[in-house]
């Protein structure tokens, strides 16, 4: 099942259902009014929306329209909290290395986690806000978990029990203000502005064998300009998993419905797959020639991130945006 969130004008815009091949839709309002609420009650709404979908798979949902992208807001337009965590041992490692530093011992053991911005969110082609190019404004590719209520303390097993939902994430970064966030001993913050996502958020079983109950198997298609940044494949070099996360998060607090926790830029060992993000091409760079080459995002710049299936479907739909000068 692949819902979306569509702009009528409201914060959180109107639930619909979007058949899997993205090309139709129809709302699902009368089930729900937001995905929010149908989080809520998803023992209910689920099996509702399901039906809804069968029936606009079949070509029977009444009031069908064609889907069209532009007209989504984030899945979750307002979500109850957004944790992003490290997942990828591979991207810290390298980040790491570029600046001349080993890596603490306690990155294989714990996953790296901070509390990022849960609202407003961006949609999948609403344009990347920006005030200053000197700010260092970097994508990062991730795939995030939007959960169902984890209780304070849930193990592994009841964390995977509570992911409900996959969704494609753009955790949009201002590199030169990492720094000064880090150094105030408090964690990022000035520089983690809202993030974007992906048109459409999916159930866990359409990735078929994809999704293993730990992890997302497929490669994320980067580009940057039409440019390719990186084919990085979810599944490989995944150190921690989503169960691992999600349970990481609520270890010492409960976890609402509606929670978004990411996996953090998805990177592989391998650096023939490219990079995540510019931060990891740059320390790339760094350490083969002695500095880093690439820019950060400019005014103009077009970012797009897509994964699609072993048959080459689309799964998401396509995070597709441009860097705009904001206020």
């Amino acid at each position: 099942m692949k819902l979306a969130t569509l702009k009528d004008g409201t914060r959180d815009g109107t639930l619909a259902v979007v058949s899997r091949d993205l090309a139709r839709a129809v709302k699902a309002d009368a089930i729900a009014p937001t995905l929010q609420a149908a989080l809520d009650d998803w023992d209910y709404c689920a099996p509702l929306l399901a039906e809804l979908a069968a029936a606009l798979e079949a070509g029977r949902a009444p009031h069908a329209f064609d889907f069209d992208p532009a007209q989504c807001m984030a899945p979750l337009p307002r979500a109850p909290g957004l944790a992003d965590g490290s997942a990828y041992l591979a991207h810290a490692e390298l980040i790491f290395a570029a600046r001349g530093r080993e890596p603490p011992p306690s990155l294989r053991r714990e996953p790296l986690m901070y509390q990022g911005c849960s609202a407003p969110l961006l949609g999948p082609c609403d344009p990347i806000p920006l005030a200053d190019e000197a700010l260092g404004a970097d994508l990062e590719a991730e795939i995030a978990v939007i959960t169902g209520d984890v209780p304070a303390g849930a193990d592994r097993e009841a964390a995977a029990a509570a992911i409900r939902l996959f969704v494609l994430m753009n955790d949009i970064s201002l590199r030169e203000l990492t720094d000064a966030d880090l150094a105030s001993g408090f964690g990022f913050f000035h520089s983690k502005p809202p993030s974007s996502f992906s048109p459409v958020a999916v159930t866990p079983e359409e990735f078929g064998e994809a999704w293993d109950g730990r992890r997302v198997h497929g490669a994320l298609r980067i580009t940057v300009n039409d440019e390719l940044l990186g084919e990085p494949d979810a599944g490989k070099d995944m150190h921690f998993d989503f169960p691992r996360l999600v349970a990481h998060a609520a270890r010492t607090r409960p976890l609402p419905a509606g929670m978004i926790v990411g996996s953090g830029t998805v990177s592989n060992r391998d650096r023939r797959r490219g990079a995540g993000c510019l931060l990891e091409r740059r320390a790339a760079e760094i350490l083969a020639n002695g500095e880093a080459r690439t820019p950060y995002l400019r005014f103009g710049d077009r970012v797009r991130i897509e994964l699609r299936d072993a048959a080459g479907r689309s799964v998401f739909g396509a995070i597709d945006q441009a860097v705009a000068r904001s206020a």
